[in-house]
């Protein structure tokens, strides 16, 4: 059994929130977050919970993360239970792609939107397994006894150059370019999902937040609210506040799930000290049928594309209110655009124009190794800074 809650804020900077999060019940189809549905029983295929930070700009952060936890959900829902714990990790791993490439094609059909994505980090749970896929730098937190661990990497130049050594984390504090991160869904046609479980105990406290929550309060912090308060709901509202409190700098979300009942054995001292981000490896089959499920998707991308180039520049676009991915029976359904007269377009582009300082900026690294991904920033850091050096002597 799990008592669970989400919230999300828009914080004291931003004029609107481009964050969404998901929690969801797979046996019952439903989600969202209703007073009876605080607490879950977790049925045979599974509960799913998530986080998405958006960016992007005008609208379209909002956008993405809004088709990325509408597509997760539609393909968790899909088919019949998993049988076992490989076919729901491999669910979620192909979720999570398909995600991806849609948002990429919307931002191919609609110029308004270019550049979109957001960050993504969903949980699955099946029995006492709990199964993460992460792609940005959302983060995912579980407390045992009283230790809080982080079980999912950033997949961000600050971090990369911490692992590197070339960073401490007291520097990384105040590192001007930490709102880089190396990947995100939307801004290429394919993704590397990190994979990783964590095999829950009683009296487990799973966290997952947007950089809005980890960027503005510390991990102490952190530790203490979801050991000292008991209740997901209160929790999750003391977390919002203190992160507004620190400064607010960016929109805010949380959710909070804490595990309990007879089909999770507890914790003993090994279990609490051995906690910590572990890989999950899918088996080859199952590999190789995640690559061929999004290859039917990838030649819509492609028709799409071909029918963007055939057609002269449409005006601006924005989609209605009413895409979310899903009809009401839960099939897919065609985007509704919606032009927008261009002054209109104009005005509420500046209305929503982000805070340059803390948008989030994605870096292509597909392909290239770390070190060289490394050696590329420093070296453009530093030639920026010789040359305003000699540009301001």
């Amino acid at each position: 059994m799990l008592r669970l809650f989400g919230r999300t804020d828009v914080g004291q900077v931003r004029e609107h929130n481009e964050d969404n999060f998901i929690v969801a019940d797979l046996t019952k189809a439903s989600r969202g977050l209703m007073e009876m549905d605080r607490y879950q029983v977790v049925g045979e295929r599974g509960a799913l919970l998530g986080v998405c930070d958006g960016m992007g700009g005008a609208a379209a952060g909002e956008v993405a993360s809004q088709l990325a936890v509408d597509i997760i959900y539609q393909r968790m829902s899909a088919g019949g239970p998993p049988q076992d714990h490989d076919e729901l990790a491999a669910r979620l791993v192909q979720a999570i792609e398909a995600a991806g490439l849609r948002i990429f094609s919307e931002a191919k059909l609609d110029r308004t939107r270019r550049g979109m994505g957001t960050t993504s980090t969903i949980a699955a749970l099946m029995d006492d397994h709990l199964f993460l896929g992460q792609v940005g730098d959302s983060r995912a937190y579980v407390l045992r006894g009283d230790r809080l661990v982080q079980v999912t990497r950033d997949q961000s130049l600050v971090n990369q150059l911490i692992e590197a050594g070339q960073l401490t984390e007291e520097e990384a504090e105040t590192f001007e370019h930490n709102n880089i991160i190396l990947q995100a869904l939307g801004t290429a046609d394919s993704v590397q999902v990190d994979l990783t479980y964590v095999e829950l105990k009683r009296g487990d406290t799973l966290m997952l937040c947007s950089d809005g929550l980890s960027g503005m309060v510390r991990n102490e912090e952190i530790r203490e609210v979801l050991r000292t308060v008991d209740d997901p709901i209160e929790a999750c509202k003391v977390l919002t506040d203190r992160a507004n409190q620190a400064g607010g700098h960016d929109n805010i979300t949380v959710v909070v799930a804490k595990f309990d009942g007879d089909g999770l054995a507890e914790p003993d001292l090994v279990d609490i000290e051995e906690l910590r981000y572990q890989k999950y490896s899918l088996p080859e089959h199952l590999l190789a049928q995640n690559a061929a499920a999004s290859e039917p998707a990838r030649k819509v991308k492609e028709l799409d594309e071909k029918k963007i180039s055939q057609r002269p520049p449409s005006p601006k676009s924005w989609l209605s209110a009413a895409d979310s991915d899903l009809d009401e029976d839960g099939d897919d359904y065609d985007p509704v655009i919606s032009p927008l007269p261009a002054d209109d377009a104009l005005e509420e582009r500046k209305a929503r124009a982000p805070v340059q300082g803390d948008e989030p900026i994605m870096i292509p690294t597909d392909g290239a190794p770390q070190w060289l991904v490394i050696l590329m920033i420093v070296s453009a850091v530093a030639c920026v800074t010789i040359a305003g050096y000699y540009l301001l002597r």
